[in-house]
C-alpha cells in the first residue's frame, strides 16, 4: 500500500535539552594536531639531551680526575657514538613529521546486508504488505557506506542501497542519502545538504537495520512514508545554554522514501516545499536514569499541482470509490524515550521505553469513479506506537511493541499490532533477531487480522558510520 507524498509542516517548539554529539573530523584533527604538538615537544627534548651531552663531552675532555690523574672512563668514541645515536633518533621524529598521513581525507567504507526470513498466516491481499503470506525470504537491503572529510570545515556521505522489487524480484540501486555537512560554523550551527533523513521524531530519520525491532512502526511507514528521505537543506542550531537544547529545521521537495518530490510542474515556489522541524532535549534524573523528549512538525502548503489524468490513476489512493488526491499536508509528533542505565553494569543491563505519538491533518481534493469533482475534505487522524527493550547481556536484548493507528485518508479504519522479540548479536557486526507479530484489522481497512514470525539476520563489513542503536 503506498503512501501518499509526505508534506512539510513547521512547529514553533519549546524548550528541550538532549546530549551533545563530538563531530568526527573536528576530533581527528585536534589528535592529529596533538600528535604533532608532542612530536615537537620530544625534539626540543632530544635536542637538550644533545647539547647537554656535548657540553659534558667537552669539560671531560679537557678535565682530568683530580684523585686519580686518569681522563673520564667513557673514551671520545663512546661518546660521539652516543650522540650520533641521538641525532639518528631525532631525524627520525622529523621525518616522520613531515609525512603526511594520506588516511586522514580518505573515505571510510563498509556494507550492510539484511535478509528477512518470514511466514505469515495470510497472503498478501489480505494483510496489505508488499510481501507474499506464507513462507517468504527477502534479502531486503545491501548497502553501501562511503563517509569522510572534505576539507577541516566539512565532512560527506553518500548511501547507497539496493532492494529487491517486492513484485519482479529484480534488485535496483537507489541513492538513499548524500549529503554535505559543515563541522566548523560558528555560533553552534551545523548545514547539512543533499540527500539525507530529515530529523523528525524519534525513528524515522533511523536506517531499517538499526531500529530495535524487524519492521519499520506501521504509523511511520503510512504518516511519513517509511524513512524520512528528503532532497533539502537542514540546520541544527545547539542552543548556547547549560542545559542541552537541540534545535532543527529544514526544507525539502519530498520527505519519505516512497515518495516523488512534491508539487512537480512548470515552476515550483516556496508553497511546494516541504518544511520539517524538531525541537529535543535530555535530562538526567537520576545518575542511572534520563530521559530523552521532542517535538516535530512537517508541513507541505501544496502537495501536487494538478489532477490526476486518469481517476483510476493508481499514485492516487482511493476510499470506498473515490479518488483522494492530498492538497496539503500537515503532521505534528511528540515523542519520548526513558532509560535506565546503570553507572556499573550499564554494558550488560539496559532497560528502554521508547513512545513517539502522531497526528496527521491533511486536506484532499476528492473525485468519484466518473472523475466529477466533490468537495474537498479534511481528515484528521492520530498513530502512535511504543516499545519496551532490556538488555540482560552484552549480547542479548529482548523486547515488545505495540502499535495502533487510523488510516491517514479514512479515520474509521484502524489498524493495532502487538510484537515481541528476542535479538543476539554476536559480535558489534554480526546480529539475529527474532520476532512474533500479532496484526489486528477492523473491518473499515478491508484487512484481515494475521500473524507473522520474522528471523532478521543484519552484518556489516567495513566501516559503519551507523553502528548498532538502541533508541
Amino acid at each position: 500500500m503506498k503512501r501518499v507524498l509526505c508534506i512539510v509542516c513547521l512547529l514553533a517548539f519549546c524548550s528541550f535539552s538532549p546530549a551533545v554529539f563530538a563531530d568526527d573530523t573536528a576530533e581527528r584533527l585536534k589528535n592529529l594536531e596533538d600528535t604533532v604538538q608532542n612530536q615537537s615537544k620530544t625534539i626540543e627534548e632530544q635536542q637538550n639531551t644533545i647539547d647537554t651531552l656535548k657540553e659534558n663531552f667537552s669539560k671531560e675532555k679537557n678535565q682530568v680526575s683530580p684523585e686519580k690523574g686518569q681522563v673520564p672512563q667513557q673514551t671520545d668514541q663512546e661518546l660521539q657514538q652516543k650522540i650520533e645515536e641521538l641525532n639518528e633518533k631525532v631525524n627520525q621524529v622529523v621525518e616522520t613529521q613531515k609525512k603526511e598521513i594520506p588516511s586522514v581525507f580518505n573515505p571510510a567504507i563498509g556494507f550492510v546486508g539484511e535478509t528477512i526470513f518470514s511466514y505469515s498466516s495470510e497472503g498478501s491481499a489480505e494483510t496489505g504488505s508488499d510481501r507474499p503470506g506464507g513462507f517468504d525470504v527477502f534479502q531486503r537491503s545491501v548497502e553501501l557506506n562511503a563517509a569522510g572529510s572534505v576539507d577541516p570545515f566539512a565532512k560527506a556521505y553518500v548511501v547507497i542501497n539496493a532492494s529487491d522489487d517486492p513484485v519482479t524480484g529484480e534488485s535496483t540501486l537507489d541513492v538513499e542519502e548524500a549529503a554535505l555537512q559543515t563541522t566548523s560554523l560558528p555560533g553552534n550551527l551545523e548545514v547539512k545538504a543533499g540527500r539525507f533523513f530529515g530529523e523528525f521524531g524519534r525513528l524515522a530519520y533511523i536506517h531499517d537495520h538499526e531500529l530495535p525491532f524487524v519492521n519499520r512502526p506501521l504509523v511511520l511507514e503510512q504518516y511519513i512514508g517509511g524513512e524520512s528521505r528528503t532532497d533539502g537543506l537542514q540546520i541544527n542550531w545547539l542552543v548556547p545554554s547549560e542545559h542541552y537544547i537541540s534545535l532543527t529545521l529544514g526544507a525539502g521537495d519530498q520527505f519519505g522514501g516512497d515518495n516523488p518530490p512534491n508539487y512537480v510542474g512548470d515552476t515550483r515556489n516556496g508553497t511546494g516545499l516541504n518544511y520539517w522541524g524538531r525541537l529535543s532535549t535530555y535530562f538526567d534524573l537520576t545518575p542511572n536514569i534520563s530521559l530523552e523528549p521532542g517535538i516535530s512538525g512537517l508541513w507541505n502548503p501544496k502537495t501536487v499541482a494538478q489532477w490526476a489524468p486518469n481517476p483510476a490513476n493508481p499514485s492516487y489512493p482511493t476510499v470506498d470509490g473515490d479518488t483522494f488526491i492530498e492538497r496539503e499536508r500537515r503532521l505534528a509528533g511528540v515523542d519520548l524515550v526513558l532509560s535506565w542505565k546503570p553507572l556499573r553494569n550499564n554494558q550488560f543491563e539496559t532497560i528502554t521505553w521508547g513512545t513517539e505519538v502522531l497526528y496527521s491533518d491533511n486536506r484532499y481534493d476528492v473525485m468519484d469513479a466518473s472523475g466529477s469533482a466533490l468537495p474537498s475534505r479534511t481528515v484528521s487522524s492520530h498513530g502512535v506506537y511504543s516499545y519496551l527493550t532490556y538488555k540482560f547481556d552484552r549480547q542479548w536484548v529482548a523486547g515488545i511493541q505495540y502499535e495502533w493507528l487510523e488510516n491517514m485518508l479514512n479515520n474509521q479504519a484502524k489498524t493495532s499490532a502487538e510484537s515481541a522479540n528476542i535479538t543476539w548479536a554476536l559480535s558489534h557486526w554480526n546480529q539475529l533477531r527474532l520476532q512474533y507479530t500479532h496484526t489486528d484489522n477492523n473491518a473499515a481497512t478491508g484487512l484481515r487480522p494475521y500473524d507473522a514470525v520474522y528471523l532478521q539476520w543484519a552484518w556489516i563489513i567495513g566501516s559503519h558510520a551507523h553502528g548498532w542503536q538502541q533508541r
